[in-house]
């Protein structure tokens, strides 16, 4: 018998087993031997289990698992069997001894415990010594081992690695052994150890000795993973705890595994909550809580407070009311060091804040409950101010799925929207995320729609409130007339007496029995009394009545008001964050953008007044490049332009339920028309691309097309925006299809360019556009001479229709957007466009110039048509101001001739020659094509290198024959051939925009200057002649419409002749002081554009361009933080330009204010990001510093100064270096100010191994230099003081002498 067996001793051996000593120790090497013994200790065990205690019998046991790692995996398979499986197993003898345990417990033997406690510390020594080289031995066999190098012959094949690693445990198998294990442990557990070891020391070194494996398999993470086997380990740590005592023991292991096993964040809160609910132990759980709660976590460490925070939450889940108790101690941790402990408590207040809406609690409580929910809830608004991001995030995501409850929270609802509408301008992208869709969570679950329905039009809802209100204020007014008379008493005979006489009157009326009016006066006073006081009786019952009816409609009629009241707040705050979420739509965060598009798509379907405005600038969305991209919590995102798509389809073309397939075709048509309702022409474009879009997935059904025809082309007058709207879409889907419109060519000739596009300009217009759909849009590639554009001969009856549209007699301004569209149709589908369009000048030169109109026709012009729902300006809108009219101002011509009539001339001849320009290109393009087949053709038969060489030097030699021909011809055949008939024009613009004085009309002289311009663009001879008039005209004309077109024809100069621009770009840098913002804008953009193409090269106006960056208009300012942005990816261009730019908005009749300087400045140097240029950069500036004299000038280049990073040490050797240049500047405020930031920024920036000397001495050298110039200052100031007495005093001593001389000249005079 072993009667030395400790526990604890053995316990602390088997640490280490290499020290470990056996009396009795087997050789592993021998194996046989080993096997052998082991088969006679399972054999003597089943036979009787205290055999167990014997030392031969133990020692093979523990020899066997000492040397565990070096023996077969059949012998460590047998040991396995040994204890878990099998009639002669461990398992079944160590049932038997607690059976006969529990049976000498239950009768009290208590000379049979010393026995029955030394069998049960060795079975449970052994088990986890077993459970401990199980382990050890199914990781080392994993494990890559050194193999022998093996035999190599003919045929032999090479071991595969690692393969003699697994030799000796290839019978070897853990992972399924662990159970049978466990619930070993489990039936160990079930006895009465408290009856058995009395000390508590000895009990607890049991108890701990068989749950320290539970503890070693929750270390391993992919054996938590198994179900089964995870809830034996929680049923061995909650039987230990519940009846072993194991509270503390088993309370420290958590705090460590949760301390270092982050995977067992879960699995503690899973046993602590078992242990709540099966085993109604809640002290373990209360403790970990409050040691918890009293922990104090690192910012640095991100590790345990990630473990410590998913138990915590995960314990809230599964067992709110135990966190509940201790909520109070865990509230510290919401001002942690560590944001994920201040996350845990934000998520943990969420969720216990649902629990205590599903408690149900008595009425007497319900106060208190809602005062802690109120109280819950002011801590996740506090957490809206938290500096961490992810916190703010969480705070979002908590309140979202509070949202999700049935409860609405009518109290919080409004300072929940108001928090999460602050933070859509959070710094943090992931913040502004989260909160849009909170918004969009609020508009879904809001809570009023119980008596009106869902949607939460604002119109609607004020109607409602006022109609409410009226109500309430009438029904208030009636029962104040009313009045409540007080109740009677006998002893108010007095008060009865002196009642008025019409009260007595009443009461004599209504007694019928009355006849003798001349009764005694005292029996006729009772009488009435008592009669009255009946009335009196039965109108205060009726009245209580009516008051009590009264009083309820009162209350509710009160509760209404409050109620719209509420969701009238409520609507007002969302829709005064949609200029928020519109900015929104446009970041660069593709999952605000995502999230700002189901916002506007939600506040849609509820008719919120601020979506159709998000709905249609979501639009421009189409043309983003969807890239894949994940958010934060690693999911896919969807691409902009399919939410785009899947939104637009949603809203307007999914059908509606309860509807008839008619009626849901009217309803898409409908919806598709009123898209061109108001809409510009960016907008129409990009709803082109989305039609086109669809229109080519097959997401626009046929039915729906042929609505669309049949509104157009409906007889009966219908509103004109139908009409045209219909024919924009069937243009806009014609050009993924062109079948759509071709074949309907006979509809749009007899609508558009019919009776009805004669009465309506901007019809005929959308027509002409739907007709260029039949040329067909396959892009044209560049350098290719094919050309796939269908063209129809000059007879086809399309031609005539548009020659008739466009002579069609009318003082419409909508004409000249009209006849644009007509003229590019006749290029595009014409086979010979040009002489077509001679014929038109013809004509119209002869309407121009017929005889002169009466003056009864000059004095009552055709009137203006007006238009209703135009979907776009006009091209006319570019031409003049709208408020003059055509025709108005021709009384004020010299002449005698329609001024309209000649725009109308101007405007066909200029389109006309920039429409020639490009058909001179296809026709260059379409002889190159001939001529090389004709080469090719001809050279055809020959073969060899030689000639393909030869016959690509012909045919470019052809094509550059065929280019100079073309060009010649667009130089000087067109504006001055003595063929052409557009040569006869040239002088004629040119005359009519020299002399505004002569030709006044506004009409005109827009169209003269855009035709100027047009033609300038054909001949650079022409635009040499007459550039400085258009530079004239720029500077002096007064419609800022003129001015705007210039700008944007100077743009499309420059693409021409790009030499005359550059030489006179200083005229076009003045577009952007001009007052008009539409100029401003064109201008800036003409210029961003032709900078950054290298079309013009910067001259030292890039401080123009810097102004607009604090534009007030926000547009203005966008487009140049744009530009600069781009700007910024050249080659130095900012850089090379900065001191220009500097000296520009700081001196001179350009300089700017200084808050705007500064500003402006702090943006540009964001992009000067290369430490030699900022060092460069220093070594200038300073410099600067010796050409300024004025305080300003100093105080600008010091801010520009500090801009800078100084990163290195080289630019404060810079700045060092050019201490003689601003020394004598120091004493000035700013100027020093400027120089000590300087300094911080240098020391923050300085290497901590390198000694702060050479710092400290350059600030005692700015200190010196700044109190020497104070006494300078001083001195100089003195000086000058006293300069000015003494110019005083001798003014005063002249004066005396001047006043002496005169009085002596006076007296000699005498």
């Amino acid at each position: 018998m072993t009667s030395q067996f400790n526990l604890q001793e053995e316990l602390q051996h088997i640490n280490d087993p290499s020290t470990y000593i056996i009396t009795i120790e087997l050789d592993p090497s021998d194996e046989d031997n080993v096997a052998s013994a082991l088969e006679q200790a399972i054999e003597s065990i089943a036979v009787s289990p205290e055999t167990i205690l014997e030392n031969e019998i133990l020692d093979v046991y523990r020899s066997t698992l000492k040397h565990s790692q070096f023996l077969r995996g059949s012998l460590i398979s047998k040991l396995l069997d040994s204890v878990t499986s099998g009639k002669s197993s461990m398992a079944t003898c160590l049932q038997a001894e607690i059976d006969a345990t529990q049976r000498d417990i239950d009768a009290d033997d208590q000379e049979s415990f010393a026995a029955h406690r030394q069998t049960l510390e060795v079975y449970a020594f052994l088990i986890h010594w077993f459970i401990l080289a199980a382990d050890k031995v199914a990781t080392k066999s994993g494990e890559e081992v050194p193999a022998p190098k093996p035999k190599r012959g003919k045929g032999t094949k090479a071991p595969k690695k690692g393969a003699s690693a697994n030799q000796n445990h290839e019978a070897f198998s853990w992972s399924d052994s662990i159970l049978p294990t466990l619930a070993l442990i489990n039936k160990l557990l079930r006895i009465k150890s408290h009856r058995l070891w009395m000390a508590t020391t000895d009990r607890d070194i049991f108890t701990n000795c068989v749950t320290r494996p539970a503890y070693h398999v929750m270390e391993n993470e992919a054996l938590m993973k198994v179900e089964g086997l995870r809830m034996e380990v929680y049923k061995v740590i909650c039987l230990a705890v519940k009846h072993h005592g194991h509270a503390f023991g088993a309370q420290t292991s958590i705090m460590q595994c949760l301390q270092y096993f982050e995977h067992l964040a879960e699995p503690i809160a899973e046993i602590l909550t078992l242990l709540n609910d099966e085993f109604a132990h809640t002290q373990l759980a209360e403790g970990v809580l409050r040691e918890v709660s009293s922990k104090s976590f690192n910012a640095q460490d991100t590790k345990s407070p990630r473990s410590f925070s998913r138990f915590l939450v995960h314990l809230t889940d599964l067992s709110p009311k135990l966190v509940r108790k201790q909520l109070s101690l865990l509230l510290t941790h919401i001002d942690s060091e560590s944001y994920p402990m201040r996350m845990a408590i934000v998520e943990i207040v969420g969720a216990l804040i649902k629990d205590m809406l599903s408690d149900d609690e008595g009425e007497v409580d319900a106060q208190k409950k809602e005062s802690r929910i109120n109280a819950l809830f002011d801590l996740l608004f506090e957490r809206f101010l938290d500096l961490n991001s992810y916190v703010r995030a969480k705070v979002l995501n908590t309140l979202s799925r509070l949202c999700d409850l049935p409860v609405k929270f009518p109290k919080q609802r409004q300072e929940i929207t108001k928090n999460v509408i602050a933070a859509l301008q959070d710094k943090s992208s992931s913040v502004r995320r989260y909160a849009i869709a909170l918004l969009t969570k609020l508009i879904l679950t809001h809570p009023f729609g119980l008596l009106h329905g869902g949607p939460l039009n604002l119109t609607e809802w004020e109607e409602r409130y006022d109609v409410v209100s009226k109500e309430l204020k009438a029904l208030e007014a009636e029962i104040g007339m009313g009045g409540t008379p007080e109740p009677e008493t006998q002893d108010d005979t007095a008060k009865e007496d002196g009642e008025d006489g019409e009260n007595n009157e009443a009461v004599e009326n209504e007694d019928p029995t009355q006849e003798n009016p001349d009764a005694d006066a005292s029996d006729e006073k009772k009488a009435g009394r008592k009669k009255a006081r009946a009335s009196l009786a039965a109108a205060v019952t009726t009245e209580q009545a009516l008051e009590k009816l009264d009083g309820q409609k009162h209350v509710k009629l009160k509760l209404t008001k409050k109620y719209i009241a509420d969701a009238l707040g409520f609507i007002r705050q969302i829709e005064g964050a949609a200029d928020i979420l519109s900015q929104l739509l446009v970041s660069t965060s593709k999952a605000e953008v995502l999230e700002s598009m189901e916002f506007f798509r939600v506040a849609h379907e509820y008719e919120m007044e601020c979506a159709e405005e998000g709905v249609k600038k979501m639009i421009h969305l189409i043309w983003t490049k969807d890239n894949s991209s994940t958010n934060e919590d690693g999911k896919e995102l969807k691409g902009v332009r399919s939410k785009l798509l899947e939104v637009y389809r949603s809203l307007y073309f999914d059908p509606v339920a309860d509807l008839e397939p008619k009626q849901q075709v009217n309803r898409i048509a409908k919806n598709m028309i009123e898209r061109t309702y108001g809409a510009t022409l960016a907008e129409l474009t990009s709803l082109e691309e989305v039609m086109r879009t669809m229109m080519i997935d097959d997401q626009i059904h046929g039915d729906v097309i042929n609505k669309l025809w049949h509104v157009y082309s409906v007889d009966r007058e219908i509103p004109r925006c139908q009409r045209r709207g219909a024919i924009i879409v069937l243009g806009m889907v014609a050009v993924a299809r062109p079948e759509v419109v071709s074949e309907r060519l006979e509809v749009l000739l007899r609508v558009g360019l019919g009776r009805f596009g004669k009465a309506d300009l901007v019809l005929a217009r959308y027509t002409c556009v739907a007709l260029q759909r039949l040329g067909g849009s396959t892009k044209k590639v560049k350098g290719s001479l094919t050309d796939k554009t269908i063209r129809f001969p000059m007879d086809h009856p399309l031609f005539l229709k548009l020659q008739d549209a466009i002579e069609h007699p009318c003082q419409s301004m909508d004409w000249f957007g009209m006849a644009e569209q007509a003229i590019n149709t006749i290029y595009l589908l014409g086979e010979q466009p040009d002489a077509l369009c001679a014929e038109l000048i013809r004509r119209f030169t002869v309407k121009a110039f017929a005889t002169r109109p009466t003056p009864d026709e000059t004095a009552n012009p055709t009137a203006v048509e007006g238009t209703q729902h135009d979907p776009t300006p006009s091209t006319a809108s570019r031409l003049t101001t709208p408020e003059k009219d055509a025709s108005a101002a021709t009384a004020d011509l010299a002449d005698s001739g329609n001024s309209f009539h000649l725009s109308q001339l101007l405007f066909v001849v200029g389109h006309v020659a920039i429409k020639h320009i490009v058909y001179l290109e296809l026709v260059e393009r379409d002889l190159k094509r001939r001529k090389d087949e004709a080469t090719r053709d001809k050279h055809a038969k020959n073969s060899g290198k030689n000639a393909v060489e030869e016959l690509d030097q012909i045919v470019g030699n052809a094509e550059d024959d065929i280019g100079d021909h073309i060009a010649d011809v667009r130089e000087r055949e067109m504006l001055f051939g003595p063929n052409s008939i557009l040569a006869a024009f040239g002088p004629m613009v040119v005359h009519v925009c020299g002399t505004p004085k002569r030709y006044k009309d506004p009409v005109l002289r827009a169209t003269a200057t855009l035709t100027l311009t047009k033609l300038m663009c054909v001949s650079s001879r022409f635009c040499e002649e007459n550039l400085l008039l258009l530079f004239k005209i720029f500077e002096a004309s007064k419609d800022a419409t003129i001015r705007g077109n210039i700008v944007i024809a100077l743009g499309d100069i420059a693409v021409c002749f790009n030499n005359m621009i550059d030489e006179n770009s200083n005229n076009l840098y003045q577009g952007l002081s001009d007052k008009d913002l539409n100029v401003k804008k064109n201008t800036l953009m003409v210029l961003t554009h032709l900078i950054l193409n290298g079309m013009i090269k910067v001259k030292g106006q890039l401080g123009e361009m810097a102004k607009c960056l604090e534009d007030s208009d926000r547009r203005i300012a966008d487009l140049a933080r744009l530009f600069f942005t781009e700007l910024s990816t050249k080659d130095n261009a900012i850089y090379n330009n900065l001191p220009d730019v500097i000296s520009h908005l700081s001196v001179g009749e350009h300089a700017v204010d200084e808050e705007t300087f500064q500003s402006t400045m702090k943006y540009i140097f964001t992009f000067i990001e290369k430490e030699k240029q900022a060092e460069s950069i220093v070594e200038k500036l300073c410099q600067r510093f010796r050409l300024t004299e004025e305080p300003r000038q100093w105080q600008d280049i010091a801010f520009c100064l500090s801009l800078l990073p100084f990163k290195s040490e080289r630019s404060v050797k810079k700045l060092i270096e050019g201490l003689p240049f601003y020394q004598d500047k120091l004493h000035n405020e700013a100027v020093f100010a400027r120089f000590s930031e300087i300094l911080a920024k240098a020391r923050t920036n300085k290497s901590a191994n390198k000694p702060d000397t050479e710092l400290k001495e350059f600030e005692g050298i700015l200190q010196e230099h700044r109190s020497k110039g104070e006494d300078d200052q001083a001195l100089e100031k003195v000086m000058k003081k006293k300069v000015d007495q003494a110019k005083k005093r001798a003014t005063r001593r002249g004066a005396t002498r001047r006043q002496r001389v005169a009085t002596e000249e006076d007296e000699n005079d005498e």
